[in-house]
């Protein structure tokens, strides 16, 4: 018996029940439309100036742009960078194409500089659409009819999911978000082959874009097999799962993997997981077309295929089994230890984990309820099952990695929902008017984890001595009008912050190093190394990597772990004046944030 959602009206007389229940696909859309006008009108600033605010999001604009002026499709090597070979980008095209494609149709209108602003103000805003859509779907069918009203408001009021759809937000977790939205969906799809179709493809879109959500889709997949060990007549969500899944990566490994993903490497849709991806689906096809009546049976297949598939990834690709990073320890000493997403979440603080958990942790409550209220109603638990699994994971994963806040935030929202529906709910039988309204407001501002935000913002936290110099140096060196001077510059290649690598490639012609891109380990640990050491070290990068310029802001974040680890270091000689004879000074604003040198060629 497929799911069926809840009726929306009382014995049909409810008029706007059944206005909702008639056009919710209408009003959908609609909400995204004036979520995505909302979010355009409040990043306006960063619009008008182009403010890519993260090191992800100006690599991807310059991926886009190398594709547009000829690069190579299954080239994604980035040129600026690490001359002449280029910086190893583990990306692929899939998320480059909505980005370019607006840029393209709109240049011959409004010019290359103007048809960017928009791309990149539109591009983010599309994910967004298709996890609200997904969740939406969802939520229509586990908790009631109307109840995507509640889901839809529940992904603007979580902040870290939130943020991975705001414009200029155009790197490539928006869209890995929403693959993982369409998995729930799919999970929870009355039409079984359908639905199995739907995580197969999602999950394969998901793989195509990068690894990050591989926890969430392995989970998806299981929850896949563990509806068919319960029921055999899921075999039909299986079969097409594993077609879909096989299929689909097959098809991205054709399209959509470069150069460098083409060889054995752990970290993109490589022949590693290529075989593994193609062994799990043709397994999970196998499955479905043998499907023995009895459970028990179906269980130790499907055990055997678990086990099979997990000695072959073991045997073909030990090297695998570790960090998909693959990086050494002089690297996550110097570097990823200190990425803040790759901190878990209580390193951050106390604010910041209260405001990033707390939606996970009410989803959670809601998915406990909706498991009790539904234990005897098998298919409709076994769907609440697999999101309570993939949201407790994430729940989970925070205590690992903050990254996954997003994740975390979005899978909370059908549980949230579902709790949210019956606070809302039990408020709307009341008698009095004024309980009905402030209740069903304040159930949604708690179980939305508003209060949270609006709670942790009471308390504020005394300022460092160094904390203003910081937050106004991360700013302003980012800014368009900072960087203007240095690109007026006569080109050449610049020894600078990692971080501050890609912004630099981005709105100037000069070259850089690197960015922070694991696989480009050895020129990391250089530029680091250049900072923490002496100047006659700093000559020997200069020389290696043909520097031109030497550049640095005072005071930027990563600039502040050079300043504790290395008092003595190449980084805090320059900041205090103490410049090498081969460097020459070169003439900056009185108030701009840089400091820049010119090599002098001996």
């Amino acid at each position: 018996m497929g799911l069926r959602a809840q009726d929306a009206t009382d014995g049909g007389g409810d008029r706007l029940g059944a206005f909702i229940d008639r056009h919710w696909r209408l009003l959908v859309i609609l909400f995204w439309i004036g979520a995505a006008i909302w979010l355009i009108w409040e990043r306006r600033g960063g619009i008008r100036w182009f403010s890519l605010g993260d090191t992800d999001d100006n690599m991807r604009m310059m991926q886009v742009r190398a594709l547009i002026d000829g690069q190579g499709w299954y080239d994604l090597r980035q040129h600026r960078m690490n001359l002449p070979d280029g910086a190893n980008i583990h990306w692929s095209r899939l998320v480059d194409l909505p980005i370019a494609g607006i840029k393209l149709l709109l240049s011959p209108l409004l010019g290359g500089a103007q048809a960017e602003k928009v791309a990149v103000t539109l591009a983010p805003l599309l994910p967004m659409g298709v996890t609200m859509a997904a969740l939406a779907v969802t939520a229509r069918r586990l908790v009631a009819p109307a109840a995507f009203a509640v889901a839809l408001g529940l992904v603007l009021c979580a902040p870290s999911l939130r943020g991975m759809f705001l414009p200029l937000r155009i790197d490539h977790h928006g869209w890995q978000l929403a693959m993982v939205a369409l998995v729930a969906m799919g999970l929870t799809d009355p039409k079984r082959a359908r639905g199995g179709a739907i995580v197969g493809l999602a999950t394969a879109g998901s793989l195509t874009i990068g690894l990050e959500m591989l926890p969430y889709l392995a989970i998806g997949g299981a929850a896949v097999v563990l509806m068919w060990i319960r029921d055999a007549a899921q075999a039909k969500r299986l079969f097409t799962y594993g077609a879909s899944l096989a299929g689909g990566c097959a098809f991205s490994w054709l399209v959509f993997t470069s150069y460098d993903n083409s060889g054995p490497v752990c970290d993109a849709l490589s022949p590693v997981w290529l075989s593994a991806m193609v062994l799990a689906g043709g397994l999970s096809v196998a499955l479905a077309a043998w499907s023995p009546e009895k459970r028990l049976a179906r269980l130790a297949i499907a055990a055997a295929g678990g086990f099979a598939l997990a000695a072959f990834f073991a045997f073909m690709w030990p090297h695998c089994l570790g960090r998909l990073e693959q990086s050494s320890p002089e690297l996550e000493r110097l570097w990823l230890h200190r990425v803040r997403e790759a901190m878990p979440i209580y390193r951050h603080g106390w604010k910041t984990a209260s405001v990033t958990a707390s939606l996970p942790v009410i989803g959670l409550i809601g998915y406990l309820v909706m498991l009790w209220r539904h234990r005897r109603d098998g298919e409709r638990f076994a769907a609440w099952a697999a999101l309570f699994v993939l949201g407790a994971a994430a729940a989970a994963l925070l205590l690992w990695q903050s990254r996954a806040g997003p994740a975390a935030q979005l899978l909370s929202i059908p549980g949230a929902t579902a709790l949210a529906w019956l606070a809302i709910g039990w408020f709307m039988t009341r008698t009095s008017l004024l309980v009905r309204v402030v209740g069903a407001v304040a159930a949604f501002l708690a179980v939305s984890g508003i209060g949270t935000l609006y709670v942790t913002a009471l308390f504020k936290d005394p300022p460092g001595k160094s904390r203003p110099l910081v937050d106004g140096a991360n700013r302003r060196c980012p800014t368009m009008p900072s960087l203007r001077p240095i690109a007026l510059q006569p080109k050449g290649n610049v020894l600078t912050f990692v971080d501050l690598g890609p912004r630099l490639i981005t709105v100037t012609h000069h070259n850089a190093i690197i960015g922070p891109y694991h696989r480009n380990a050895q020129q990391i640990m250089d530029v680091m190394l250049t900072w923490r050491g002496t100047a006659e070290n700093a000559a020997r990068t200069v020389q290696r990597y043909r520097i031109d310029y030497v550049l640095i802001c005072p005071n930027l974040s990563e600039s502040t772990v050079y300043r504790v680890e290395a008092p003595t270091g190449f980084y805090m000689q320059l900041a205090q004046g103490q410049v090498p004879a081969w460097l020459s000074p070169v003439t900056l604003p009185p108030d701009s944030p840089y400091r820049m040198w010119r090599v002098i060629r001996r």
